[in-house]
């Protein structure tokens, strides 16, 4: 009997008070742009560990008119929940390995919008997922809300859309999955919610980070901040106001006055928010170019170290693609079914 992550975030959380868990997704492109090869991927993870990747792993697709640009999206591995930040981290170092063993030789681009696109319906993020007890879920949710703009500069690693500069993250700012709070806190697509399905607060409006290193930090402070005793107030005029700031802007006189106040609550290097994923990478699209700046992320994520790489040929295949959909997407329908009703019910 295969278990299911909600019912080890509630085991968690019961006995160990805060715990955390992340769904990490990326883009599979075949060079620069996704295909249903990714399927194919998908299917050797998959039946490198069923009893794990049936529930741990996930695809998604573009929808609308956005389909005739790109149709496959991103793909998402995901963690087992953990109390301490170290062993969540073990967790998605190893996630990472096995995709990138299944991935062989194409690329793996870990950002919240791939450059060339402009397709609010194919993106890619980073889910964490808190688990504390049912009685301090609001507060923690209010204090998470209340500090995540600044979180948000942590993560941005979304600079172009249709291969022009945007800012900091085209996908915080345009993605259909996310987007600023509601007074329902159960709202699916919004920046962060109460999961219906795990039973956690899930923060949905990071983009996907390489750098083990800034993840670290990201997390220590999302657990510093669900350790809180007293709620915060949540405006969520302010929150909007800062959230566009944080996606399109920089890092502006209001989200620096955010971060003096997170300061007392954990040391965050406040150069982490001063130069992002996002500024490094704009920097490397206009020296290197597209290509380029995808097998250097590819090789982040792979290594976990930043270098100039030379591209790798990649191109791609219609019968992985048919392999994928028998060996991946078909099997686990019964699965994406569930889910899908679940996160709404």
């Amino acid at each position: 009997m295969l278990t299911t992550p909600a019912a080890e975030f509630a085991e968690c959380a019961e006995l160990r008070g805060v715990t955390i868990g992340l769904e990490e997704e990326i883009f599979i492109t075949e060079p620069t742009r996704p295909s249903l090869g990714a399927l194919y991927v998908m299917a050797r993870l998959l039946w490198s560990n069923p009893r794990y990747y049936y529930t741990y792993s996930a695809t998604n697709f573009a929808r609308g008119k956005e389909i005739r640009e790109c149709l496959m999206s991103s793909v998402e591995i995901a963690t087992r929940p953990h109390a301490t930040v170290d062993a969540l981290l073990a967790d998605l170092q190893a996630r990472r390995a096995d995709l990138a063993r299944a991935a062989r030789d194409a690329y793996l681009v870990p950002v919240g919008h791939l450059f060339d696109l402009e397709s609010p319906t194919n993106t890619g993020g980073l889910h964490v997922h808190i688990g504390v007890a049912p009685e301090r879920r609001l507060v923690v949710y209010n204090n998470l809300a209340y500090f995540l703009p600044v979180l948000l500069r942590l993560s941005a690693s979304s600079p172009f859309a249709g291969g022009r500069y945007f800012g900091p993250s085209y996908r915080i700012a345009r993605s259909y999955a996310i987007g600023t709070l509601r007074p329902d806190p159960f709202y699916r697509f919004q920046d962060i919610i109460l999961s219906r399905r795990l039973g956690t607060i899930e923060i949905r409006a990071f983009d996907p980070v390489w750098d083990l290193e800034r993840l670290r930090w990201l997390l220590q402070a999302v657990r510093a901040i669900a350790s809180l005793p007293e709620p915060r107030p949540l405006d969520l005029e302010r929150y909007t106001q800062l959230r566009q700031q944080a996606a399109q802007v920089g890092y502006t006189p209001d989200l620096k006055r955010l971060y003096v106040e997170l300061r007392a609550v954990i040391e965050l290097p406040e150069e982490l928010l001063e130069y992002t994923i996002a500024d490094a990478l704009a920097v490397h699209m206009r020296q290197y170019g597209l290509q380029h700046t995808y097998a250097a992320l590819d090789h982040a994520y792979r290594v976990g170290q930043w270098s100039i790489v030379a591209p790798r040929p990649v191109k791609p295949s219609l019968a992985r693609a048919v392999l994928g959909i028998m060996g991946y997407y078909l099997p686990k329908l019964p699965y994406i079914a569930y889910k899908a009703w679940r996160e709404w019910h």
